[in-house]
């Protein structure tokens, strides 16, 4: 059973000891690559890219989703059974097709993207949720839906730029906009439907989840950014809008102190000139070199702005890799690795390890 017991005493100079080790046999002004020992109790936000869900060109039917997350959750298996995990998932196919199907009924107006988010995020929840106990028998796993606020002010409400829901060509995508009324724009092959994205500013749950996590618990929450909702003169309100999942899951990180921020998609790393012939993965990168390149807002982007919002705010780490690589990314192996190293230069591809491993502990932050 998962539980969380009493962590081994954990060094102060963690923090130090993960940024400041270098390779002396390797040139001047690179970082290498070192495989670490797991600390003995991390608390890790692990949040998991729309493709652990659903594939691209995949059917969206439930038992293809259930077959998805089941190798999802036992990618995940090994990180609760040594940490506290909290796990966060993406939704924008589900809360897309819900609210498709909304619109093919006509007898009722169709429900609020807030509406068919809290339900997109109980159903994979849910899936999620039952996975992790046949991964893991006897572990204690809950999913809460959680309310997200968001400013009803910010400026995303005026440019929808999320994609939401399945992939049109040039016809369909004109015929949905005209029946719908929808915002649907050109995607890298295809066209899709694009809704409002605030910033997550604030997340309701936050307290329950931490105690939670006290209690021995593997949470999983904040899926699809978790519903947002707006504060006036006290009262919350549910907004037609989608909040990116990756820096909802930044923000938890942030506020649940946890020691690593681990996004997994379904790439092995970050690549600098990524779909060119000079593309390199990148294996340790400061924020301030990261945003230097550029990356598709509608993929990598919104995982490479929360990576670095997480190390910039005082996260320790942030990982972005492959979900298959989860154990690996976490021992330092693969993946690419946000750390702060203001003024340091980075590594932009794999390096051999060394021999010897470092211990990447610290008291909890």
């Amino acid at each position: 059973m998962h539980t969380s017991a009493p962590a081994a005493p954990f060094k102060e100079d963690r923090h130090e000891a993960r940024i400041g080790s270098t390779d002396p046999a390797r040139p001047a002004g690179q970082v290498a690559r070192r495989p670490r020992v797991a600390t003995p109790l991390m608390r890790i936000v692990a949040a998991l890219g729309g493709s652990a869900l659903l594939r691209r060109g995949e059917s969206a039917e439930a038992e293809v989703q259930r077959h998805n997350i089941e190798v999802a959750a036992r990618s995940l298996a090994d990180l609760i059974s040594e940490h506290q995990v909290v796990v966060t998932h993406g939704n924008g196919p589900q809360v897309g097709l819900l609210a498709l199907q909304g619109e093919s009924y006509g007898a009722i107006s169709s429900y609020p993207l807030d509406v068919d988010g809290a339900e997109s995020e109980g159903m994979v929840g849910y899936m999620l949720e039952l996975a992790l106990r046949n991964a893991l028998p006897g572990s204690s796993v809950v999913t809460i839906l959680t309310e997200v606020v968001v400013d009803p002010a910010d400026p995303a409400f005026a440019r929808p730029t999320r994609p939401i829901g399945p992939t049109y060509d040039a016809a369909t995508a004109a015929a949905a906009s005209r029946k719908h009324g929808w915002n649907i724009r050109p995607g890298a092959n295809a066209f899709r439907r694009v809704v409002s994205s605030p910033e997550p500013t604030r997340i309701l749950a936050i307290d329950a989840i931490r105690n939670l996590l006290d209690g021995g618990m593997t949470v999983i929450c904040a899926g699809g950014g978790g519903m947002p909702v707006v504060d006036t003169a006290g009262k919350l309100y549910g907004v037609e809008a989608v909040i990116d999942k990756d820096l909802t899951a930044a923000l938890l990180a942030e506020q649940l102190d946890a020691e690593m921020l681990l996004l997994l998609t379904d790439v092995t790393a970050v690549e600098a000139d990524w779909g060119t012939s000079a593309a390199k993965p990148l294996g340790t990168v400061d924020p301030v070199r990261l945003r230097a390149l550029n990356f598709a807002a509608g993929s990598m982007g919104p995982k490479v702005d929360a990576a670095c919002r997480f190390v910039e705010g005082g996260g320790i780490e942030a990982a972005i890799g492959s979900l298959v690589d989860a154990a690996e990314i976490v021992a330092g192996t693969a993946g690419t690795h946000v750390l702060a190293r203001p003024g340091s230069t980075w590594a932009e591809s794999w390096d051999p390890p060394p021999t010897e491993s470092f211990h990447p502990q610290s008291k909890r932050r």
